[in-house]
């Protein structure tokens, strides 16, 4: 009797572990972040928009190094260097190609001549701004954000930079409204060249 008992409970405990449960640990599961999201503050959500965003790419001049470009950090965000002169360039060519200065601040098509906008809080950059004008900017692609002002010339994406909410574009402008104000008005547009 005491050797059909003890196998009577080596089968329920077979039993047991059989119809139990994988442990979750044993489950494979999808992609899991290895960290979770952490709150930011706006400046600092703002700071990671203009970067994820590529505002750098155009709007921070270069030095120019053995590997190529590189932002030069006091000038961040501060357009295209008033007293940088243009080269000489193919007209023909421009009409059919996007054309870019070493630093990327200008672009030449056949839109005519475009320079990368001051985003800094200075009087020359977007300091007199309000935050209206920054998202009816960025959102309608309108320049200095106001209505009847002319459109945002290319190779600005502000048709893409639109989608985001306003929740980001706010942060992107309180983040450009912490930086350094640099003093550097920017050239205006060149119309096409006949």
């Amino acid at each position: 009797m005491r050797k059909q008992f003890l196998t009577l409970a080596a089968l329920c405990i077979i039993m047991v572990g059989c119809n139990s449960e994988k442990k979750e640990k044993d489950t494979p599961k999808m992609y899991e972040p290895k960290t979770t999201e952490v709150e930011v503050s706006p400046i600092k959500r703002g700071e990671m928009l203009v970067t994820a965003t590529g505002c750098h790419d155009c709007h921070s001049p270069k030095k120019m190094t053995d590997k190529g470009p590189i932002i030069d950090p006091d000038l961040l965000l501060s357009g295209h260097p008033a007293n940088e002169v243009l080269g000489a360039y193919d007209v023909e060519t421009a009409k059919s190609y996007l054309l870019f200065t070493p630093g990327l601040t200008a672009a030449i098509g056949p839109w005519g001549t475009s320079f990368a906008a001051n985003l800094t809080p200075d009087d020359t950059g977007i300091g007199g701004w309000t935050e209206a004008q920054f998202l009816n900017a960025i959102k309608h692609g309108k320049y200095k954000g106001m209505e009847n002002n002319r459109p945002l010339l290319p190779p600005m994406p502000w048709q893409s930079i639109s989608n985001l909410p306003d929740a980001d574009l706010k942060a992107m402008f309180a983040y450009l409204q912490s930086i350094k104000p640099v003093s550097n008005l920017v050239p205006p547009p060149i119309p096409p060249k006949a």
